[in-house]
């Protein structure tokens, strides 16, 4: 007798979090302690940080939903809606406990089984009662390729292809339009078993050939059209596609994607959700000594640094700053913490042959003998953001403990031993990931050193109105244009401390904005003799219930420019466009976050005063009356109207 054996594939886990060595009894803890709101949310963060399987992700899934409630109304929330051709249902958990482990809470909705047409297609549907903020277009290959005859001429193939993508894309139109959320269209990562062997792809028709110009094709419209692309094909490049799929699974349970592969799934698609709201880290925190390069080199001097060409590890380390630096070109922020003497540490990034990042490649750095979270606290005061920016890069496991310990809202990754591995484990925990790309990105560092120059300036004049003249600043205001769209869009997701509501808005709902003749937007951008600070200010006004006046439904400022005073003249250019409108009145409200408190005497510092009664719980509203208004000048700023 012939016994048949099925192996289950290997499935890819999240090896660049720490095991948790008794979850179980940490979660049963959890569930029997009382907690505040914010206490709450903290262990939760905590617990999904930890390498967790398809049944753990689950029994944690099952705890946020009972605390869900309990969590301070602050959170950053967003509703996801799943669309596909398959069985989703097991992704739901993996997506929330991943948007969770980037400070995320995310609802979901599961669309009934293959209706994804359907559910498009009819206004009435559940889909659009569910008002998703995203929707998550999870379809197989069979659903997306056209199937033709092996021996389908070229030019039908093309025609075939363009008519999917087409279609595809008219559906995205459908539910920008309809839902006003952003789409985001999953790739198609297997395809029917090799006809020709090396030679498919050049026969027009076979099965990895359509894949392959499906793929061109859909990239293409996806950039044309504002969709972003969930690349699972790109993803499970490292990996292979037979660790998150299982055939029998889909022919059982029409499952694409694997239960078991499900945290590793959900955690890809929870990256895209956090960076729609602006929660992707903004800084690499490194160590130096046998994180940049090999070695001690307080120990082993200059000399003795293991780097560059010549052995392995040398190269190793090499290519992990070849990384670093690519990273810094698209507007991370790198910064350094090191236990080590601050000139020997400084002088290794201009003195050895091999380096490749240089000092000025940092907007922080700090090398001294201190502990390493106290230094973090400093760089993230230095550089005005938050804890939940950074990402601690350290090859010792006793720092990384002690960095999750004290400061459990920076991220830091359990980094293998093997140097070789630094840069794909960075890349694969997906720290970094972005939904847009603009000129503004790859100007941030030097953004932020020309910042530092500023503070040098700013602490030797001898009085703040000489030095703001001396900045020679001008301000340049124009409504929103499509162009600056993804960057706006970008703004206003990732603005937490001067935001005045802290609105949140996906890019659909932002050209929305643009195209109501009842909203007024602003953005400004701010140059100085310093250099261009970019697009770092926000305003959108709505007209309110009250005939004549004028509710001030987002402002924002990045706190690079905090202290110049460029609130007072984005004021005046508002209350100028609003007489000319025929308002009569300026009403703005503060809500308040636990980030945002700096703003909390924002609109009586400028002049106005409280309205009673017209708030929603928790919020303050102020009015602002434009008759016989004049406001005090602003000299040292000059404002100029863009197109």
């Amino acid at each position: 007798m012939t016994v048949m054996s099925m192996t289950t594939p290997s499935c890819p886990d999240l090896y660049w979090l720490p095991e948790a060595a008794d979850f179980d009894g940490a979660l049963r803890m959890f569930r029997n302690t009382e907690l505040s709101g914010e206490e709450n949310w903290v262990t939760l963060q905590t617990l999904a940080n930890y390498r967790l399987d398809f049944m753990q992700t689950r029994r944690l899934d099952r705890v946020v939903s009972d605390k869900t409630g309990s969590l301070p109304g602050s959170v950053p929330r967003l509703r996801l809606a799943i669309l596909g051709s398959s069985t989703l249902e097991h992704l739901a958990p993996a997506i929330r406990i991943g948007a969770l482990r980037r400070g995320l809470l995310v609802e979901v909705h599961v669309a009934p089984f293959g209706q994804w047409r359907q559910q498009i297609l009819d206004p009435a549907s559940a889909l659009y009662a569910f008002q998703p903020d995203a929707v998550l277009l999870s379809l197989d290959h069979a659903a997306l390729l056209p199937t033709l005859p092996l021996n389908a001429p070229r030019i039908d193939v093309e025609a075939a292809l363009d008519a999917a993508v087409d279609e595809l894309a008219q559906l995205w139109h459908l539910l920008r339009d309809r839902a006003k959320a952003v789409v985001i269209q999953q790739t198609q990562w297997i395809v029917a078993p090799s006809l020709f062997g090396h030679f498919e792809r050049t026969v027009p028709a076979a099965p990895a050939a359509i894949a392959t110009q499906f793929d061109a094709r859909l990239t293409v419209r996806a950039a044309e059209e504002g969709a972003l692309l969930l690349d699972l094909r790109q993803a499970t490049s490292g990996i292979g596609a037979e660790q998150i799929g299982d055939p029998m699974l889909w022919h059982h349970a029409k499952q694409t994607i694997s239960p078991m592969a499900a945290p590793w799934v959900g955690d890809h698609i929870a990256r895209i959700l956090a960076a729609l709201r602006g929660l992707s880290k903004k800084v690499a925190i490194l160590d130096l000594d046998n994180t940049l390069w090999g070695g001690v080199i307080g120990d082993d001097g200059l000399d003795g640094v293991v780097l560059g060409q010549g052995s392995g590890t040398g190269e190793a380390y090499l290519t992990f700053q070849h990384y670093l630096k690519a990273l810094r070109s698209r507007g991370v922020l790198l910064a350094v913490s090191s236990k080590n003497e601050q000139a020997i540490a400084e002088a290794a990034f201009d003195q050895h042959p091999e380096m490749v990042l240089r000092r000025d490649d940092f907007a922080a750095f700090e090398a001294n003998w201190n502990d390493k979270p106290s230094a973090v606290r400093r760089i993230a005061k230095d550089l005005d953001l938050g804890l939940d920016s950074f990402v601690f890069i350290d090859d010792n496991p006793a720092e990384r403990d002690l960095m999750r310990r004290t400061l459990p809202a920076v991220s830091v990754p359990e980094l293998p031993e093997a140097p070789e591995l630094y840069a794909k484990c960075i890349a694969d925990a997906g720290y970094f990931e972005a939904v847009s790309f603009s000129l503004e990105d790859t100007k941030r560092n030097d953004q932020y050193a020309a910042n530092r120059e500023r503070k040098r300036r700013q602490f030797s004049a001898t009085n703040m109105e000489d030095f703001l003249r001396d900045l020679q600043m001008v301000l340049t205001v124009s409504a929103f244009r499509q162009a600056d769209l993804p960057r706006i869009t970008q703004l206003i997701n990732k603005t937490n401390q001067f935001n005045l509501t802290t609105r949140r808005y996906t890019e659909a709902e932002v050209r929305a904005l643009m195209e109501d003749p009842s909203v007024l937007t602003y953005a400004f951008r701010l140059t100085d003799r310093f250099g261009d600070n970019g697009l770092t200010s926000i305003v959108i006004g709505r007209r309110g219930p009250e005939p004549g006046s004028l509710e001030l439904d987002s402002w924002l400022m990045s706190c690079r420019i905090l202290g110049r005073r460029v609130e007072n003249a984005v004021l005046q250019v508002i209350v100028e466009d609003a007489k000319v409108a025929g308002i009569t009145q300026l009403i703005g409200r503060y809500r308040p976050t636990p980030k945002n408190g700096l703003v909390k005497d924002h609109y009586p510092n400028l002049g106005f005063s409280l309205l009673e009664g017209a708030t929603d719980p928790g919020e303050t509203a102020w009015i602002l009356p434009l008759e016989n208004l004049s406001l005090p000048p602003v000299d040292h700023i000059a404002v100029m109207r863009g197109s």
